[in-house]
């Protein structure tokens, strides 16, 4: 069983100039054999997210023309354009529609649903895709739109904007992404605006950034993120908030998008394993974009010196937005424009520099967490979750049922490259049941292939365990399929359990049912609005990989180790507090520097 959107990385799309020909001569002939009488492009199956896509292939339709002069472009631009001035501009408030500061305006918005009060929530991000665009074929209108048409559409495009930002609460569904395309939005408006009208535009979308966005961003893994639909962050969104970011920044040359764009580069990175497998989201788990993602992860890729590429998108929605037949969707338009235009080029190399929440050498790479706590371990091809125990999530030594890797106090972490190996120390203070305070050290060691996990805990009155990671997806290639095991082995004895109970709070990597699948059945709506991080954090037990403790240890500690992806023998043993000893590495814990950190020495064997 394959992950349905967890699919190439999107540095395999083909960027070269011809490669995007190709993509926009496909949509031409697509959009020519769709324009009706009317002027209509809509794809015949559309039923939401509807208001803005006919304008969307418009805009495609004037960037082929700039680029290919084809004679067939202008008359379909004009009336398409045509139509949507005339069939797709509101200005009666939509019934139902719950948060318009101001009744009955008259400024016109895009709505969601054509149909009046069938699902007005969606108006607000139908109304920035349909001003993003409007502003697009603004970009492209010249030698192509009438002076008329021009006109139109500067002040229809000027409407939108005015009830993006009057008539409604800014941002109601609390979704960076859809907050940050709309100051992108203002920003391009106010370059086709008189002087006197475009310096309040200017100034009201920077401030709208300032004060409505960059105020309010949530702090995670040490990076201060825009909020998404709730949550820090949203695997499916944030990079389409990264390309808003970029697009933010090549029209306006603020550096604040940059700044920004750069933190949330870096925390992409960060979460994302070497093979650009990620979960995790308050609106989605493992749905990925694809194209919308391009723009931001080329250019800040670019700018911060990564790979981030390597994010996996689903390629169904490779070039842009698909009905299932395959047909074109306008609704995204408006980034495959931005993407075609914008020439930065991947960044195809990782990083050198060491970040405080990833490991990454080879095709090993360990992502933590806020609490630096593993999110992702891959290794051989594999990537293992947090498993899952008594409703605690999380890897590291378990006694009675509690799992000692939440910290009460300050995180101390090392990193040191030698001999060719890289390595992560983690020091963090915990409090079980007892209210003892005991300290862990997890210490985490690869060779680019294989990844040695130590960790030590002062010795508990009974045996404990180390929950060492729930199996839970494999690198295929081109694809992600679930796996129920991986390559690990232990010192001490090691297991993989199962779930003893049935349902959706008990996950079982044998089943069929996915992560985001599971998610969304413990959330609070199962529909498909609830928060999957939230569902997931009411799983009680999962499968598991149980490492018991590593013979031979010193007698005041608990010493476990395992070892992650291909190996041959792995016999560690452990003297002093706390020397490790394996076939490929000797590693010396000493005693905190001056800061507090603890000293760490490694060479390889």
């Amino acid at each position: 069983m394959h992950l349905p959107r967890q699919l190439g990385p999107l540095h395999d799309l083909p960027s070269t100039p011809e490669a995007y020909d190709a993509v926009l001569a496909d949509v031409v002939e697509q959009a020519l054999a769709r324009l009706t009488a009317e002027g209509n492009l809509e794809h015949p199956d559309a039923d939401d997210d509807i208001g803005d896509t006919s304008l969307g292939i418009t805009s495609l339709l004037a960037l082929a023309w700039q680029r290919s002069k084809d004679a067939r472009l202008p008359d379909a631009v004009h009336r398409s354009l045509a139509f949507h001035l005339r069939e797709r501009v509101y200005t009666e408030d939509n019934p139902g529609y719950p948060n318009l500061t101001v009744r009955d305006c008259g400024l016109p918005y895009a709505r969601y649903v054509l149909e009046a009060g069938a699902h007005p929530i969606g108006d607000w991000p139908s109304t920035v895709w349909a001003l993003l665009q409007a502003v697009n074929v603004l970009d492209l209108a010249d030698g192509l739109v009438d002076d008329e048409q021009r006109a139109q559409l500067t002040e229809l495009a000027r409407g939108y904007w005015r009830w993006l930002t009057e008539a409604t609460f800014f941002n109601p569904q609390e979704a960076g992404n859809q907050a940050i395309g709309c100051v992108v939005g203002g920003l391009m408006l106010a370059r086709h605006l008189p002087p006197a009208q475009a310096e309040p535009v200017r100034e009201r979308a920077l401030a709208l950034y300032t004060d409505k966005i960059r105020a309010h961003r949530v702090l995670d893994r040490g990076a201060l993120l825009p909020p998404e639909h709730g949550g820090a962050y949203d695997n499916n969104y944030g990079p389409i908030s990264l390309s808003f970011l970029a697009q933010a920044h090549r029209i306006s040359g603020e550096e604040m998008f940059a700044e920004d764009g750069d933190a949330l580069a870096r925390y992409i990175d960060a979460r994302l394993t070497n093979g650009g497998f990620d979960n995790g989201g308050p609106r989605y788990s493992e749905q990925h974009s694809a194209f919308e993602s391009v723009l931001g992860l080329r250019y800040f890729g670019a700018r911060i010196g990564s790979d981030l590429g390597r994010y996996r998108g689903d390629s169904r929605w490779a070039r842009h937005a698909v009905k299932p037949d395959g047909g074109v969707d306008g609704h995204f338009a408006w980034m495959l424009v931005w993407q075609i235009q914008d020439t930065t080029a991947w960044h195809r190399d990782p990083s050198t520099v060491p970040a405080r929440h990833q490991l990454r050498a080879g095709s090993v790479s360990v992502a933590f967490d806020h609490h630096m706590t593993p999110a992702l371990v891959e290794a051989a091809g594999t990537y293992h979750l947090p498993a899952a125990v008594n409703r605690q999530h999380g890897f590291g030594p378990v006694l009675d049922g509690f799992l000692y890797c939440r910290p009460m106090g300050e995180i101390r972490v090392r990193d040191v490259h030698a001999d060719g190996l890289t390595a992560k120390l983690v020091s963090k203070p915990v409090v079980g049941p007892d209210h003892v305070l005991r300290h862990v050290r997890s210490l985490y060691v690869t060779d680019g292939t294989s990844l040695w996990v130590t960790v030590a805990v002062e010795r508990f009155a009974g045996t404990p365990y180390l929950l060492s990671g729930l199996p839970y997806a494999a690198d295929d290639g081109d694809r992600v399929r679930r796996v129920a095991e991986g390559r690990v082995a232990s010192a001490g004895a090691l297991r993989l359990t199962h779930p003893a109970l049935q349902g959706p709070d008990h996950f079982d990597a044998r089943a069929e049912l996915t992560q985001e699948q599971a998610a969304f059945a413990l959330a609070a709506d199962p529909r498909g609005y609830g928060n999957p991080d939230q569902g997931w954090r009411h799983l009680v037990t999962s499968t598991a990989y149980e490492a018991e403790p590593a013979p031979g240890a010193p007698e005041h500690l608990h010493v476990f180790a395992v070892q992650y992806g291909p190996g041959g023998d792995f016999t560690p043993s452990f003297e002093g507090d706390l020397t490790v000893h394996t076939e490929q590495f000797t590693a010396a814990i000493g005693a905190e520097d001056a800061h507090g950190v603890p000293e760490l020495a490694l060479t390889a064997c």
